[in-house]
């Protein structure tokens, strides 16, 4: 299971989460194991039994008050209970001033206490997004990731079939690169594929013949994107290697990408085969489909009014006796 230590997360977004500890580096060998944070209003006031423990505790305005509120030998006692769990650290907002008892005891059981300027709302919307990001499932796929007419097309196959020269033309043409060779693929938790290129190859491209080029220099810094939401994976294919491709697009193929099924085509190529300007119509042609228009429904759609069409002249027809 991925984790972050105190150390570590206060050290990235000191800066970002107006961090400051309050307890030197006491527990900053602890780690965070999950992105979910907790407030703890029920524990302090003694009832512990759904503490949810094992997060981030952020201590707010009104935790703070009511610690102040029932005097240090009430706080002491509902804090001892507190600490005797395995708590990540705590956070106290609004720069709060801190209880001593909670400075005292976080010491003595090596647990960290944060000091953040931000109010508490924005703390935890900051936070959360952190922690979404960070313990977001990631994994890396062997492709190039383009940014075409604003849809992420993923270019997959087998190495040295041609994606990265489709890539560079569509980049000729207007579109934007992401990243080549290795795309490094986050699941947001609203279901979405976010790919980026790694920092070694950032923008890099291996053109075979001509080696390494940086497309950010040739073409400019309206050629490249950091990072793009993966829409459709387009696998380019020889000929030779299957002849039943996909003729009217009315059966749709995906390809689970970590838990996901994102659209997938398969695309035969073969020598003087336009496969640039194939990729900007499956573009342009998811958008319609997003908009609600199928080209090859509509085409089915028809052929059925046809059949209809004929299946009623003939019926009339038949009982035409003039």
């Amino acid at each position: 299971m991925e984790s972050l230590h105190i150390g570590e997360f206060v050290e990235q977004e000191a800066n970002e989460l107006q961090l400051r500890s309050l307890t030197g580096e006491a527990g900053y060998g602890r780690e965070i194991r999950q992105k979910n944070l907790h407030r703890p209003g029920l524990a302090l006031a003694g009832y512990l039994d759904l503490f949810t423990y094992d997060r981030v505790q952020i201590l707010g305005n009104t935790e703070i008050s009511f610690l102040e509120s029932i005097g240090d030998k009430k706080t002491r006692a509902s804090l001892e209970a507190m600490l005797s769990y395995d708590i990540p650290c705590f956070v106290v907002t609004n720069s709060n001033p801190v209880p001593d008892p909670l400075l005292e005891l976080a010491k003595e059981k090596d647990i960290a206490v944060l000091s953040s300027s931000l109010g508490t709302t924005e703390f935890t919307h900051l936070l959360s997004d952190f922690l979404d990001e960070f313990f977001a499932p990631t994994s890396q796929m062997h492709g190039t990731l383009v940014d075409v007419y604003g849809t992420g097309l993923l270019l997959t196959g087998k190495s040295g079939i041609g994606k990265s020269e489709v890539a560079l033309d569509l980049v000729e043409r207007g579109h934007r690169l992401v990243a080549d060779d290795v795309v490094t693929v986050t699941r947001k938790a609203d279901n979405v594929l976010i790919g980026r290129g790694n920092k070694t190859l950032l923008h890099l491209m291996e053109i075979r013949g001509l080696g390494i080029i940086d497309v950010k220099e040739i073409f400019g810094v309206h050629s490249i994107r950091m990072q793009k939401r993966i829409e459709m994976v387009v696998e380019l294919r020889l000929w030779k290697d299957r002849d039943n491709f996909e003729r009217t697009g009315l059966e749709k193929e995906t390809k689970d990408i970590l838990g996901i099924d994102v659209p997938h085509v398969q695309l035969p190529i073969f020598p003087g085969k336009n496969i640039t300007v194939i990729c900007e119509t499956l573009a342009l042609n998811l958008h319609l489909q997003v908009y609600g228009y199928d080209a090859a429904e509509e085409f089915n759609r028809r052929l059925l009014q046809n059949m209809q069409d004929k299946q009623r002249l003939r019926s009339y027809l038949r009982r035409d006796n003039e």
